[in-house]
């Protein structure tokens, strides 16, 4: 997945033409096979990016079969993005949001998913050389011991948390 994200931006096209018939069916140009919105769900999850063009007109609805992705999810109790969220978006609506999910979201997912990736080859790479976390375990308790140095005084002046 992350690999696809760079694959986009270094100019790699994997980018798969879907059809959107008035019957809202879809159907795979690279397959020639009907699918279903699960289908292009699973083409994502593997790494795809998919272009959505209405048959009649030739319009993009790439973002309302997306969109319709995430209703589904969160029909099934899976919502991605929280209520408090959500409240934004409607009040401030596409004027304001637009640009910042543009520029600024997607880039910090980007950047999450380097990190990410990186921290999990960081920890394998520790693991397959055997290392021993019991040392570091051991220390990070010892530290924390003292700090209830803090919590005794707390308590001491009726300061509880």
């Amino acid at each position: 997945m992350l690999t696809m994200i760079f694959q986009e931006d270094a100019g790699v096209d994997n980018k798969i033409l879907i059809k959107k018939y008035p019957n809202r069916r879809l159907y795979n140009t690279e397959t020639s096979s009907y699918i279903t919105v699960k289908d292009v769900a699973e083409l994502i999850k593997s790494g795809c990016r998919v272009e959505v063009r209405d048959v009649d007109n030739g319009e993009d609805v790439t973002a309302l079969v997306l969109t319709q992705i995430i209703m589904d999810k969160a029909k099934n109790n899976q919502g991605l993005l929280p209520v408090s969220l959500l409240h934004l978006v409607i009040q401030f609506g596409e004027s304001h949001l637009h640009e910042f999910f543009e520029k600024y979201l997607e880039k910090t997912m980007e950047s999450y998913l380097v990190y990410r990736k990186t921290m999990d080859d960081q920890v394998n790479a520790y693991l397959d050389m055997g290392m021993d976390f019991s040392n570091l375990a051991e220390k990070t308790l010892k530290d924390m011991e003292s700090l209830n140095i803090f919590s005794e005084t707390l308590k001491r002046y009726g300061m509880r948390k």
